[in-house]
């Protein structure tokens, strides 16, 4: 057993798990990390996208309950039913738009330097939004109609851009539209499930035949850290959420991206392979 390619796995399980959920972009930290640790290829990229499965099963553990209950109680509750409608509504824009554009998008933008940029830009308009965001109209997910779910929806497939987050996209897009901040990110955790359950099975379904069975040890660690960090960083979102604003990401955004600009300049990047 490779131990240091484990201590790279167990860290970018953590990157992952940190990352997902917060609004400072998930792919563009992985892309970071994965480029320092000189964890990249065929193979990092087939990780990489196994691992987001568990962080969604963290949320999936987390509203394990409540999700049981929709489930049950579909057929009988309306606001069940338009939730689900409302989640089919939003997911429908990144689905199509990454379906279309997954090879033009990999190619050209998933390299540090467009991550950079995209961590500076979202976080100025994570500033702007939380400064001049309307009065807020939807204080529960339940409440949502079809024109808000499309909202999110647009504003999620702008996170096909690496660097931007698909959370703080979605998010910041449903705050925009009228939603509170708590609401918007709990829809955004459960808009989270369809999504990354449909991009990692495509990802993982083509990327399959880079993988053997000695690559085991390193996805289970992985994939057991993304969870466990998940389990935390969900948790730790839906405090904070009630009680503060999206500023310090936002700021953490603008330092961090400024600074990968300012080392790009310098040292320009060229790619790796392998």
């Amino acid at each position: 057993m490779d131990i240091l390619l484990i201590l790279k796995a167990l860290a970018l399980g953590l990157v992952e798990a940190a990352s997902e959920f917060l609004p400072i972009s998930s792919t563009g930290h992985l892309i970071i990390v994965g480029d320092y640790l000189d964890f990249t290829g065929p193979r990092a990229e087939a990780f990489e996208i196994f691992i987001q499965l568990g962080a969604i099963l963290a949320v999936v553990w987390i509203y394990r309950k409540r999700l049981r209950d929709m489930v049950l109680n579909v057929g009988q509750d309306a606001n069940v039913q338009r939730l689900f409608v409302n989640l089919a509504i939003a997911f429908v824009p990144a689905a199509t738009l990454g379906l279309l554009l997954h090879k033009q998008i990999t190619h050209y933008l998933f390299n540090p330097v467009s991550v950079a940029g995209a961590l500076v830009v979202g976080g100025i308009a994570i500033l702007l939004i939380e400064r001049y965001a309307g009065m807020v109209r939807v204080r529960a997910v339940e409440e949502m109609s079809w024109k808000d779910a499309l909202v999110v929806g647009i504003a999620q497939s702008v996170s096909l851009f690496p660097g931007v987050s698909r959370s703080g996209a979605t998010i910041m897009g449903g705050m925009l539209g009228g939603m509170s901040r708590f609401a918007a990110t709990e829809f955004s955790f459960f808009l989270a499930i369809p999504t990354m359950f449909a991009a990692t099975g495509y990802s993982l379904f083509k990327e399959w035949g880079n993988l053997t069975a000695a690559d085991g040890p390193m996805f289970v660690v992985g994939f057991v850290a993304a969870f466990l960090g998940g389990l935390a960083v969900v948790r730790f979102l839906l405090a904070y959420v009630g009680q503060h604003s999206f500023a310090p990401f936002a700021y953490y955004r603008i330092v961090f991206g400024g600074l990968l600009l300012a080392y790009f300049h310098y040292h320009p990047w060229v790619g790796k392979g392998g």
